[in-house]
This record gives structure tokens, sequence and C-alpha cells, in this order.
């Protein structure tokens, strides 16, 4: 029985590449046309993908949470005689993307290439023509030795820093040298997905991003009480703070919306919220707490608690209903930021330090403790006043906390 391949179709109008979320056959099975065979991970959600064939699943080609062009194999299925690779809509033939997993990431140094000798007038591209002009020296360009295969202004100079003196050439009397040593290591799988993300996200969010600042006294308060308790129950101050951002998304439902394509607005029943957690080597994943304004305040705080941990071990939670994310920062002196809307959510937080602000009263000032809520959104969803009756929902929140 002949052996085909089965390719990424195409799952939108301009997508161009997919992230292969999971597979949902084992290598073996007995599969049915149309049966759903994998995920994948798209700007706008995670989707099933149905085999184009009746057949037995072969091998899967490539590896869960790859970025792969539209029409790339992921897998080999046996078909029945006659049954012919499906093209239309599947993308041109390609290569099957093999890569054996690496304990640790390979890195590749490169020393300067060996000059390559003379170079003829057509390797030479018009900046360093242009160059060349500038120094007088378009009659000895085929007396320039070249690192690679077109001359590069860096040659130019190093021939000039090795001219004899008294030739009237305008050249610094020290040449600098640009190295051309680099190191070269391949991004992990979870930057590949965050990259993946970003640049997905860029080319269907129209981001806004609004500013206010908000007093903070109040969550010092709860969380100095909560230290005075004894409990084993010691949620963080950052904690206060997202339950506050829970209860107003359960408030907004905007902040609990998606457009899965451009002319329906999904909004989920629960607040979905995500929560960014740093990784060693500068590495960036997301903890999820689906329904969170169900839970309660202890329970929220709870499950937080669990679900970041599980973050810090390197499991990424974000999906297609993660519609909000909490980006916090005062741990590294930022009172305030532009953040970044990472597709599928809607909006993206900001918390900054909190910092002391004077406030004037007769005779002088007091100072009393502020915190800056930057929040970025989508403008597709959400508009000017809506971002606004938001923002100032949190700050309203946090001002009045209270345990």
């Amino acid at each position: 029985m002949p052996v085909i391949s089965v390719r990424i179709p195409q799952m939108g109008e301009g997508l161009q590449e997919a992230r292969l979320v999971g597979f949902l056959k084992r290598p073996g099975e007995a599969v049915r046309r149309d049966d759903p065979l994998y995920q994948m991970e798209t700007d706008k959600a995670v989707m099933d993908v149905e085999s184009p064939y009746d057949g037995t699943l072969v091998e899967w080609t490539a590896e869960e949470g790859a970025v792969l062009p539209i029409g790339v194999e992921v897998a080999t299925m046996e078909v029945a005689d006659g049954v012919k690779e499906m093209a239309a809509g599947h993308g041109p033939p390609a290569p099957a993307h093999k890569a054996a997993a690496k304990a640790e990431p390979e890195v590749e140094i490169r020393e300067p290439a060996v000059p390559a000798g003379p170079l003829r007038n057509s390797q030479v591209p018009p900046r360093t023509r242009r160059y060349l002009k500038e120094k007088g020296l378009l009659d000895e360009v085929h007396l320039i030795p070249a690192a690679s295969s077109k001359m590069m202004i860096e040659d130019v100079d190093a021939y000039l820093g090795g001219k004899p003196a008294g030739l009237d050439l305008a050249t610094p009397s020290r040449i600098l040298q640009t190295t051309t040593e680099f190191e070269e290591v391949e991004l992990s799988q979870r930057q590949r997905t965050l990259a993946y993300r970003l640049a997905r996200g860029s080319q269907v969010c129209v981001p806004g991003t609004i500013m206010v600042d908000c007093r903070w006294d109040a969550i010092e308060a709860a969380r100095d009480k909560v230290k005075a308790s004894g409990d084993k129950f010691q949620p963080s101050a950052f904690t206060m703070t997202a339950w506050c951002v829970v209860e107003a998304m359960a408030a907004n439902p905007k902040f609990r919306s998606t457009m899965p394509n451009d002319t329906t607005l999904r909004t989920y029943k629960g607040a979905n919220v995500g929560i960014a957690v740093a990784l060693p080597g500068d590495e960036l994943v997301t903890a999820m707490i689906p329904n969170a304004d169900s839970l309660g305040w202890q329970g929220f705080a709870e499950a937080a608690r669990a679900q970041i941990e599980m973050a810090r071990d390197g499991r990424d939670q974000a999906t297609e209903a993660t519609t909000l994310s909490i980006t916090n920062m005062s741990a590294f002196g930022l009172k305030n930021a532009v953040p970044v809307v990472v597709s599928p959510s809607v909006a993206t937080l900001f918390l900054g330090e909190a910092f002391w602000h004077p406030v004037p009263k007769m005779g002088g000032f007091d100072f009393v403790r502020m915190l800056t809520l930057s929040l970025t959104f989508d403008h597709r969803v959400i508009n000017g006043v809506g971002a606004a009756n938001f923002i100032n929902d949190v700050k309203r929140r946090i001002e009045g906390f209270n345990i």
C-alpha cells in the first residue's frame, strides 16, 4: 500500500505559518477521513485539523511546538491504492522537517573568512562602489581582496589601512576594523512559540495604550494585615492586585472577549486571566487561571500560586481563551512601560514599582504610595472609553481593597 504525505492545509487568508500544538493520533492507528488528526495554533485560535485521507498513520514527521509553513509535511499515512496526495490548498511538496531533540543547544562559532582574492567589478555592490569612488580607488578594485563573495566597505577600509604612506587618499591614520566573529544558538521552543505569537499578533492587533496612577496604601495595609495574622494563607500584594483585575474583567465583558475572525466577537462567560512568568535565560511563559472570577478571593489566590509554580517549571498555559495578561515588573524598579498584546489576548496590563508621590496640603506636602497601571488593548475589540472604564475600575478596586 502506498505511503503519502499529510500536509498543513491553508487555514485562513494570508496565513503563511502556524504552530503545531499537539498530535491527536498515534502512529499505527487507523484514521478515517475527516477525523481530527492534530492541532494547530494560528493568531486567532487553536483548531483541530482533520485527516484528508482514510488510512493508517505511519509517523509524525514534525515536532510538537514547531512553527511550520503552510503546506509542509507533518505526517505520513498508508492509504489504499489509487489515493493521490492532496495538493490543492495544501501547498507545494516540501521536505519533512525532522529535528532530533537536543539535550543542549548547538553553538556555532564562526571565524572571519580568509580573503578570497581580487573580485570582478560585477561583484562590487553599489554602496561599496560609491565608497570606492569617494576614495579614488575605482581603478584599483581588481587589487582589493574581499573576505566573502561580495566586496564590502570593510574590505576597502582594510585595503586602505595597508596602503603605503604618501598617497593622497584622505584616509584616517588608524582604521578600526569591525569584527566578524559571532555565536549562533538555536532558540528554545518556548521562545520560538512566543516569537510566533508576537509576530502573528502584530499583524492583526491594532494597539492602544493608556496609563493611570492609583493609590497603593490599601494593598500594602492588607498585606501587612496578612503578615501579622500568622496564617498559612499568605497571598502577595501582586496576587491581591491580580484579584482586582479579575473582578474588573468580570464586570467588563470586552476584556473577556476575542475576535476569532474579522466579523465575530466571542465573549467568554468566565475571566480567563494570564500571568506572565519569567524563566532563566530571559524566557517567558504564561500561567493561566481559567474562570478565575468564579473561585472567590482565597480560591483564586491558591489557584494562582499553583499555576505560577507550574509555569516556573516551564509549562506554558496560554490558550485561545486567555483574553488578558498581567505582567509585573515591580521587582526591576520600573515605574511604567508600554506593554505588548500577545495574540490571541485583547489586552495586557503592566504593573510597575510602587513609588512615593507628593500630595499638596496646607503648609506643605504629604507623601502617599502610588502605582502606575499601564494598559495596552486591541482597538479592534475595545475602544478608548471602554479601556478607560476598565482601567479605572481596576484602580477603584485596588484603592478600596480589603480582606
